[in-house]
């Protein structure tokens, strides 16, 4: 039978390796060996090996722990996914928050508005999303709608200059403190990508109405993601939002389930570095 390599295992070889380097009297384990042998025999091991190693502690602490091939297996059904999406367009596993940024000047293309209709409801009436993710809508809403949820929409794309007013709005009713765990600053918010949405209504008691508690238990079988879970404050710079979802597909939300304890930003920083790595 083919010895496989343990994702955990194969994080630790070049730390291994490099503190043996150090020191002559350190022991080398025969399974840190076989992973090291296996990694120089496929270069996509290798190339894990070296991306995993890069990933922040709390990353590496939420990645499940299990077989490398399966998980490369997976990865590349999540990176097939990107030619549904617009070549023309951002990445739908683009990195924005606090530190990744786009433009003043970036639209997401083919913006999608939203009418009023009768699959969901909309409580604005400049909603707009791009074209993939107002597709999902309708599925998502479709899915509800036959479950007796109809789900109301209450934010889609922000522009660059109304979530530079939006900011300023809540330091002015917050302070600049409060309104970084709230607000996201012009250019690093997800809405401007045009692929996420805000669940109505806008508050910590969403996820406990109809509509919250069924999207919480079917969103990501449609590829909308919770983008900012309860207790990860200090990973996605946010406070929890129940509301906030992003579509980045079946197959991405399948794969940020069963490898990154379902944290959409452990998922998008590792797939980001994976790509930037040669």
């Amino acid at each position: 039978m083919k010895k496989r390599n343990s994702i955990l295992l194969l994080s630790l070889v070049f730390i291994t390796f490099t503190a043996c380097a150090k020191s002559k009297s350190s022991t080398v384990k025969p399974a840190e060996v076989e992973a090291a042998r296996q990694a120089v025999l496929n270069p996509e091991i290798e190339k894990l090996n070296r991306v995993l190693v890069s990933m922040s502690p709390r990353c590496k602490a939420a990645i499940s722990n299990g077989d490398a091939e399966e998980f490369l297996a997976d990865l590349k059904k999540v990176l097939a996914t990107r030619s549904d999406f617009s070549n023309d367009d951002l990445s739908p596993f683009f990195l924005i928050d606090k530190t990744h940024k786009v433009s003043a000047d970036y639209e997401p293309k083919g913006l999608i508005h939203l009418e009023k209709n009768d699959l969901y409801a909309i409580n604005k009436n400049n909603l707009s999303l791009r074209p993939e993710a107002f597709n999902a809508l309708q599925v998502l809403a479709t899915a509800a709608k036959k479950d007796g949820v109809t789900l109301t929409v209450s934010s889609t794309y922000r522009s660059y200059d109304y979530q530079k007013n939006l900011f300023d709005y809540w330091v002015s009713v917050d302070g600049l403190e409060e309104a970084e765990r709230e607000s996201a600053r012009p250019g690093t918010s997800q809405h401007q990508l045009g692929m996420a949405l805000d669940f109505a209504p806008v508050d910590d008691a969403f996820d406990q109405t109809p509509g919250g508690k069924w999207v919480y238990e079917n969103a990501a079988k449609y590829g909308w993601s919770l983008s900012f879970p309860k207790g990860y404050e200090d990973v996605t710079g946010y406070r929890w939002e129940c509301w906030h979802f992003r579509y980045i597909g079946v197959e991405a939300c399948k794969f940020q389930k069963k490898w990154f304890s379902d944290v959409q930003q452990f998922m998008i920083e590792f797939i980001n570095c994976w790509l930037e790595t040669n």
